[in-house]
């Protein structure tokens, strides 16, 4: 039963009205708000499903768990490694179900691809190919426009500077790095997601990333991710599935991208046959009535995205790093450590829990 919702710019949830009349042919019953905190104050909830950029994400779901709800949280999950790794505390503190909208984990035809490459399908995978998708690019040469009305553009800047409001920064905003990460954590997420699956890296992070091109293009520059088992994971062509990876082994290449894979040689996988039935928001709902772990639980939302980080981390500082995934540390560059936290506004802090 959806009872609330919540938007910075109203005319959002005007619009989202508009669809719900037109689609359903019924008025909506929900409450509308501008403001999320005020939303989980005066309404009676069970979960949440937050879709907000990048940087708002991880502050309403934390306080979503202190306020004992489930949540669907849309990737990437966080804006950073060390809010990140607040949330998962907070999740796991609470006791609270959260899925991460990497919704692949649901996707049957995508599961059975990741399990043939997890059991052994290819033999030994050395080398896996992704997307090179780039970071953010700062914010530069907009001129101020009037804020339009409906909009709490002080809420929309959240954690991040109180910047001039501009129409790209309000409807463009995966392009700048005020806000996210850029494509490497959008669709890169979904593609990062991926070759952790398959390979089975649930808990397992690359312990050195390497640029591999020169810094012309600092936030687009390929670069190479070392995992301890000696996988090397190259993100160095604009080719290549969007969603996925093409993965090297001994006994041949599987491409796996969204809902569909392709084999080298053509028979080394069988086609799948069966139905894709679930919904990735139908198994967090079933979760949060079960209390079972959900397909895509917050310490993966976390690990995907935090690799993602890091990959921006060494394209930004030019220099290969070395990360310790436990300490989740640099270890061998105080500079590039440094970039792992990122400046809020006090008004946007993280809630203790």
């Amino acid at each position: 039963e959806l009872v609330a919702v919540c938007d910075c710019h109203l005319p959002q949830v005007d619009s989202l009205a508009a669809d719900y009349r037109e689609n359903l042919q019924a008025d909506p019953q929900w409450n509308a708000y501008q403001n999320y905190e005020e939303m989980y104050d005066r309404e009676d909830l069970d979960a949440v499903m937050i879709a907000t950029p990048d940087h708002v994400r991880v502050r309403a779901a934390i306080m979503a768990c202190v306020r004992g709800l489930d949540i669907y949280a849309e990737k990437p999950l966080h804006f950073s490694i060390p809010e990140g790794h607040s949330l998962v505390q907070a999740v796991r503190k609470h006791k609270r179900v959260l899925q991460v909208g990497t919704q692949q984990r649901s996707t049957a035809n995508n599961v059975y691809s990741c399990k043939f490459v997890r059991d052994g399908g290819l033999g030994k995978v050395h080398t896996i190919l992704v997307k090179n998708y780039s970071g953010a690019r700062p914010v530069e040469g907009l001129e101020p426009q009037a804020i339009p009305e409906g909009m709490d553009w002080n809420r929309f800047c959240a954690q991040a500077p109180l910047l001039d409001y501009h129409e790209n920064l309000h409807r463009r905003w995966r392009r700048y790095d005020a806000f996210t990460g850029g494509p490497i954590c959008d669709r890169g997420s979904h593609a990062l997601d991926m070759v952790h699956l398959a390979k089975g890296w649930e808990d397992v992070a690359p312990t050195r990333i390497v640029p591999t091109t020169p810094a012309n293009n600092p936030w687009g520059r390929g670069v190479r991710l070392y995992y301890p088992d000696g996988t090397v994971v190259r993100l160095e062509s604009q080719d290549g599935p969007a969603f996925g990876g093409i993965f090297v082994g001994e006994k041949g290449k599987i491409e796996i991208n969204r809902g569909r894979f392709a084999c080298n040689p053509v028979g080394l996988l069988a086609p799948f046959e069966g139905p894709d039935k679930e919904s990735h928001v139908a198994n967090w709902l079933d979760c949060v009535q079960s209390r079972q772990e959900p397909n895509a639980p917050v310490e993966v939302g976390h690990l995907i995205v935090s690799v993602a980080h890091l990959i921006n981390i060494c394209r930004a500082i030019g220099r290969p790093i070395e990360w310790d995934g436990e300490k989740e540390q640099i270890t061998n560059d105080k500079e590039a450590n440094d970039l792992l936290v990122k400046v809020r506004r006090p008004q946007f802090a993280l809630p203790a829990f």
